[in-house]
């Protein structure tokens, strides 16, 4: 009975956290808006979080301010605490697997075509991102 017990435990100790990502949502929709260093590295961070540690899918569109992430030659500035850029975090992630894109506004609002952004990040498409903020397996965040 006491080795019932325990291998018992052993397994749902053992099970237990595949299990509690069962109950995670498949991934994050992320709309990237402001121009304040601090805000847009929490927007990286928490995306980070959600690729590296839980596996899951992040879907950013990058607008207004936050836009010129996107654009190569752009200065991002470090964020003492993190000791990187938001771009550097959101370079990495697009290398991790993140679906980076730019609002189709953005672009003709500052005179530039998609040869200004960097690897990676394409310009986003209405229909999609709808799409995408739609699904219900998906929570959306928005800085």
């Amino acid at each position: 009975m006491k080795k019932l017990l325990i291998s018992a435990i052993l397994a749902t100790t053992i099970t237990s956290p595949a299990l509690a990502d069962d109950d995670l949502a498949k991934g994050l929709n992320v709309i990237v808006t402001s121009g304040e260093a601090q805000t847009q590295m929490m927007a990286m961070v928490l995306s980070m979080m959600t690729v590296k540690e839980h596996k899951k899918k992040v879907n950013m569109v990058l607008c207004d301010k936050a836009g010129s992430l996107a654009v190569k030659g752009t200065e991002s500035p470090v964020v003492k605490a993190m000791k990187a850029s938001p771009k550097d975090i959101m370079k990495k992630l697009i290398t991790m697997g993140a679906d980076v894109k730019v609002c189709p506004l953005y672009l003709p609002s500052i005179d530039k075509d998609e040869s200004v952004l960097i690897e990676g990040v394409k310009v986003a498409k209405p229909p999609k991102v709808a799409k995408k903020l739609l699904d219900k397996d998906y929570n959306t965040l928005s800085y």
